[in-house]
């Protein structure tokens, strides 16, 4: 696949809009394995490379087991997540295919039971920059570190 233009160097304060948003997600109460979930999974749907091996690794560093993210893809059929996890990773993919039905009242009321509302936006400001981060490496074909 051949490179195309990179978005730091050619917009740069672009660029910097969306560090603001990781920037941002770094300094909220979200909990650091919560953010590589939402990370791997989404870029899993969207089939962004660059993010998956990103995220894959530094959830590994946080202390991710291997097993679980090998089976993130099937978290419905595996104990292996929490019920906030699974709350989580329904919103994650709800949003990422908002194409098919959006976030439903089902899941959105889910995660009020499980979180405060900020926590929650939290999760979604998360869902939306990985899925802007995996446009952006898919469309300019970013190569794997």
């Amino acid at each position: 696949m051949e490179n195309r233009l990179d978005i730091q160097k050619v917009e740069p304060n672009a660029y910097k809009g969306m560090l603001a948003l990781e920037n941002y997600l770094a300094n909220t109460k979200l909990l650091k394995i919560h953010l590589e979930l939402i990370k791997i999974r989404a870029s899993q749907i969207n089939g962004c490379a660059f993010c998956i091996n990103m995220h894959t690794s530094d959830a590994l560093k946080q202390g991710e087991s291997p097993q679980r993210i090998f089976l993130l893809n099937a978290w419905r059929e595996t104990k292996l997540f929490s019920e906030e996890e699974r709350s989580i990773l329904a919103i994650t993919e709800e949003i990422t295919l908002i194409n098919q039905k959006g976030l439903t009242d089902e899941t959105y009321k889910n995660a009020l039971t499980l979180f405060d509302e900020n926590y929650v936006a939290q999760i979604i400001m998360a869902v939306v920059t990985i899925n802007a981060w995996n446009r952006i490496a898919i469309s300019t074909h970013k190569p794997l570190s």
